[in-house]
């Protein structure tokens, strides 16, 4: 029942996928960190802050938001990839390979 639950194969309208609870809080706390640096940000332009500075802050925050992208995309592989490669099904490479290319 468990790997039913976790299972992000279902074709329907919208996929779903169950994360684990310490998944979901690191992810959350990281983007909420990011959001965080982003109005940060956004006080400096509006503040006119120097540019020096305001593009170091843009290249952490960048950062910031590959190190989730990192993150999910390893439990991507480690979850719905492997459960599909496992059923037969060999179309999920080509939908990671596109994936990867949007991170390039």
């Amino acid at each position: 029942m468990a790997e039913e639950t976790r299972s992000c194969c279902a074709e329907a309208h919208q996929k779903h996928t169950p994360r684990s609870e310490e998944l979901k809080r690191d992810v959350s706390k990281r983007i909420n960190r990011a959001i965080g640096q982003l109005n940060g940000i956004k006080t400096m332009v509006e503040e006119d802050r120097y540019c020096g500075d305001v593009l170091t802050q843009l290249a952490a925050v960048e950062k910031a938001v590959a190190s989730i992208s990192r993150i999910v995309m390893r439990d991507h592989l480690e979850t719905c990839v492997t459960e599909r490669i496992q059923a037969g099904d060999q179309q999920v490479i080509d939908e990671v390979m596109d994936l990867l290319k949007k991170f390039s």
